[in-house]
């Protein structure tokens, strides 16, 4: 089972560099296998519609809170580690620009040694998408179309692409990513059409907020719509993070088999689940997790 780790997003710590990297020569020392930044271009005060994971529509941060680009924060991650994967956790795709993404994806990939997860997903917060001039309402479609894009872009020298969205004819798009099948996406999002959405289109599935038995009854989507298009369910991976499920719940070693039994291959823990704000305690909360959760499982 591989771990993965979301560092602290607070003002005094995430982009102070010398904090950042310590943080990740800590994590990389201590055998975790990669380390997790989320996307939010901004944060509203307040939005409709609410926030669908919580029982009170609000999101569990506040929108102060530190959210630094994860892709101009996981290369200086990248910078201070030699085999720390990097993963974002998750892009909101739609609100990129296919091209754009493509190239950037595909230049830290390469100076990272291939070491680059991208989560993505279509987001929940509707004045983010305003704020980014991008329609809301298309997001789904909008997803779907830019990672084929991105794909033909890395695959194809000239690339042709025509799409409602993006399209391009007989272009180059260099760098390309480090490993020959482009950098993988974990597809983000606890829906019916994410699960779809994973199953066609993506390398692993990166649900949130899900029990286990709504778990399963997505993995039985994921797997039928790769079946569908021809590809075998048995290479995406699966990555879980179960305190976004159940606040608290860190250390239920139940839950956490719960998912295992699932073919979860990767767990996911945040740094401010030790409940302190110190490399120490994040130190001791990756080796307690190891111990009493990894090991066991």
């Amino acid at each position: 089972m591989k771990l993965g780790v979301i560092p602290l997003c607070e003002k005094a710590v995430t982009t102070d560099p010398v904090w950042v990297e310590q943080c990740v020569r800590l994590l990389e020392d201590s055998g975790v296998e990669s380390v997790w930044m989320p996307e939010h271009v901004i944060m509203a005060e307040d939005y409709e519609p609410l926030y669908e994971y919580s029982d009170d529509g609000r999101a569990p941060v506040a929108p102060t809170t530190m959210m630094p680009d994860p892709l101009h924060w996981l290369t200086f991650a990248a910078a201070h580690s030699d085999s720390l994967c990097l993963g974002t956790g998750v892009l909101v795709g739609p609100q990129h620009s296919a091209a754009i993404l493509a190239k950037r994806l595909a230049t830290l990939d390469a100076l990272s040694g291939g070491r680059l997860l991208t989560g993505i997903g279509i987001g929940w917060q509707k004045e983010e998408y305003q704020a980014c001039g991008v329609p809301y309402a298309q997001r789904g479609r909008r997803l779907d179309e830019m990672l084929d894009a991105m794909r033909t872009l890395w695959r194809d020298d000239p690339a042709t692409f025509s799409g409602e969205f993006t399209s391009f004819k007989q272009v180059y798009c260099d760098t390309k990513p480090s490993r020959p099948g482009g950098v993988p996406f974990l597809i983000g999002g606890s829906s019916e059409a994410a699960a779809r959405r994973a199953g066609t289109r993506g390398d692993g599935y990166f649900p949130y907020t899900i029990s286990p038995a709504d778990l399963a009854t997505r993995m039985e989507t994921v797997s039928a719509s790769a079946e569908a298009c021809g590809r075998d369910p048995g290479t995406l991976s699966l990555t879980v993070w179960p305190h976004s499920y159940r606040p608290g719940g860190t250390f239920d070693l139940e839950l956490v088999r719960d998912y295992a039994a699932l073919g979860t291959d990767r767990l996911i823990v945040a740094a401010f689940e030790s409940g302190e704000h110190d490399l120490d305690s994040l130190r001791r909360l990756v080796c307690d997790y190891q111990d009493r959760i990894i090991a066991r499982l």
